[in-house]
């Protein structure tokens, strides 16, 4: 039997998100998630696996030994059937997400159901699984491949000889190419359980501008809360159908105390960096600063004010000008651009996120 908890706001008709959880997890973990979704308006589901946690950690039935990826894959496959029949749930929206082992099997029941499922959001997704199989190391685990035995012991949790046989002779990227909607992938650079190099070839997997693929600089194989933090401000960017237009790599030069009265306190950052975009490609030009303005140690107010000079997609020489300011908790940047190509920034709602890194930050710009 599986067992979930619903996260529901108010109305009828409304989009729909499943959340997945990864290996040994369950979903008392992802009800954060949920409860923000729900304010989004989306109706958001979580669950555990049959078998996927360790022992007496998950609500629903099962033994682990029994579970594999595609018993997971058909326990997800349930939900959304039962999704679906909800009076109250727009079926034609219906999205799902994962984490690690719950990104794989979401990535694999999408594909089973391509038709059925809107979009997938895959959270350091674990492509990796079947190479861990083939490597008698699965879930951190290590045994002989030649002798795999009935039980193998991954530390917390115990999983079966059938979890290595289903999946040692699967090519996961074959397995997902069958789905054909919008697919966010986000990964850490310093993930040492899944390689961020599986995430990338899952993109390279799916149809050219399909997928969207943030790579997080310095984040492992579970993020901080600031990392959580700018995911969060992705995924909502990805449900509203924005992209990422502009990522630009900040790196912090110097600072200095404008103001300093003992309660408020102004400091400028100063800074340099690239863009490495689809859209455009250049660098940032002398004179770019980061004011933030502080109240008893708390932070009131930000302002990046920064051009870069470079090569828009139509390979134009161009400059782009931008303030990068919060508006009502939300970073709004303002774009102007001789851009021709790139002359619908000028005029677009533009939303920001950034993830810090040693020496720098990330800028992600969202139209």
């Amino acid at each position: 039997m599986i067992r979930g908890k619903e996260f529901l706001p108010q109305g009828d008709h409304l989009p729909a998100i499943i959340i997945s959880h990864g290996f040994g997890g369950n979903s008392m973990n992802l009800e954060s998630y949920c409860r923000t979704f729900a304010a989004w308006g989306y109706a958001t589901y979580c669950f555990d696996f049959c078998g996927g946690s360790p022992d007496e950690e998950g609500r629903s039935t099962g033994k682990s030994t029994d579970m594999t990826v595609l018993t997971e894959r058909d326990d997800l496959i349930a939900v959304m059937d039962y999704v679906k029949e909800l009076t109250y749930v727009d079926d034609s929206k219906l999205k799902l997400m994962g984490f690690s082992q719950g990104g794989f099997v979401s990535a694999l029941a999408a594909a089973k159901r391509a038709n059925e499922v809107h979009s997938i959001i895959l959270i350091y997704p674990a492509f990796c699984i079947p190479d861990d199989a083939r490597r008698g190391a699965l879930a951190n685990s290590s045994y002989d491949i030649n002798c795999v035995p009935e039980i193998i012991d991954c530390g917390r949790m115990t999983i079966g000889k059938m979890f290595h046989e289903t999946v040692a002779d699967m090519d996961p990227y074959e397995e997902i190419i069958p789905y054909k909607g919008s697919v966010l992938l986000i990964h850490g650079t310093s993930d040492e359980i899944v390689h961020y190099s599986y995430s990338v070839q899952a993109q390279n997997s799916y149809e050219t501008g399909q997928c969207q693929l943030q790579l997080i600089k310095e984040a492992g194989h579970h993020f901080t809360e600031e990392q959580t933090e700018s995911m969060i401000v992705s995924i909502h960017q990805f449900l509203k159908g924005k992209k990422e237009v502009l990522t630009i790599d900040v790196l912090i030069t110097g600072s200095e105390v404008r103001k300093d009265t003992g309660t408020d306190k102004q400091i400028a950052v100063f800074f340099t960096g690239s863009s490495e975009s689809p859209y455009f490609k250049g660098d940032i030009v002398q004179g770019a600063e980061d004011v933030q303005d502080y109240h008893e140690g708390n932070l009131t107010n930000i302002r990046a004010d920064y051009a870069l000079e470079g090569v828009d997609y139509v390979g134009d020489h161009c400059r782009i000008h931008i303030v990068n300011q919060r508006v009502n908790g939300e970073l709004k940047p303002v774009i102007h651009t001789d851009s021709r190509a790139l002359d619908f920034l000028n005029h677009a709602d533009l939303t920001a996120c950034i993830e810090g890194f040693t020496g720098g930050l990330t800028v992600r710009i969202f139209s």
